[in-house]
């Protein structure tokens, strides 16, 4: 994956590191037998300041995601025709920001919490669609519920659209392609033995995104590829 310089990017060189990624990583996709108009790239704009995301919005990028809340705020009320992705975890204080700020949540790690937002959601007239994140790799430092125990608990449909998960920093790419396929397996699991749809996979980012886009990926989370490193 290209890794671009540390000055802040320009509208052109983010959309040209945008369609040269989009290509890649859908052919990728295509060539493992996977929808390529599904895939989509979130454009992770977290430590770069609202100018750069405007730039971003303006080389047409419209999927933009943050991991957070008091950092996304301001961008978010500077840029509201974004569809603004929230990635980070969500602490409990900051649970009804979260709810009420993004139109995606990618990384709800509990039924409880799941159920949280969708209440605060709606309280505000509001209706995010959320994926929850999964463990598939079984570290015991990273968040997420574990693929047996999220078959073991029933579902509720309002808002879910999908999961989300995370491989392990420095993973091969057969390691990380062995995590994304399990999280795409558990969720036609999911799908049959819940009965709802779950259109959207959350995975892969920068270093890893080859591999997510390999495994059905429709959503990648990226950034440095696109920004370049943060200072």
């Amino acid at each position: 994956m290209e890794i671009v310089g540390s000055d802040q990017p320009t509208g052109e060189q983010i959309r040209e590191r945008h369609d040269r990624l989009v290509t890649r990583l859908r052919a990728s996709a295509e060539t493992s037998g996977h929808d390529p108009q599904r895939l989509r790239i979130v454009a992770v704009t977290k430590s770069w300041p609202v100018d750069v995301a405007r730039a971003a919005l303006g080389a047409g990028l419209t999927l933009l995601g943050e991991s957070r809340v008091q950092e996304a705020e301001p961008k978010i009320a500077a840029l509201p025709d974004v569809e603004w992705h929230f990635i980070g975890r969500i602490q409990s204080n900051k649970a009804r920001r979260v709810a009420s700020a993004f139109a995606v949540v990618h990384s709800v790690d509990s039924i409880q919490l799941l159920r949280r937002i969708g209440e605060m959601a709606a309280e505000n007239g509001q209706s995010p669609r959320i994926l929850l994140q999964v463990n598939v790799s079984g570290e015991e430092a990273k968040a997420g519920l574990s693929p047996d125990g999220l078959l073991a608990v029933p579902l509720p449909a309002e808002g879910l659209v999908g999961l989300m998960t995370i491989a392990p920093m420095g993973a091969s790419v057969e390691e990380a392609r062995n995590i994304f396929a399990g999280l795409r397996d558990l969720r036609d699991r999911l799908e049959q033995a819940a009965g709802i749809g779950l259109p959207e996979l959350s995975m892969g980012m920068s270093a890893d995104a080859e591999a997510a886009a390999a495994e059905g990926a429709t959503l990648i989370r990226i950034g440095t590829a696109l920004f370049g490193p943060r200072g």
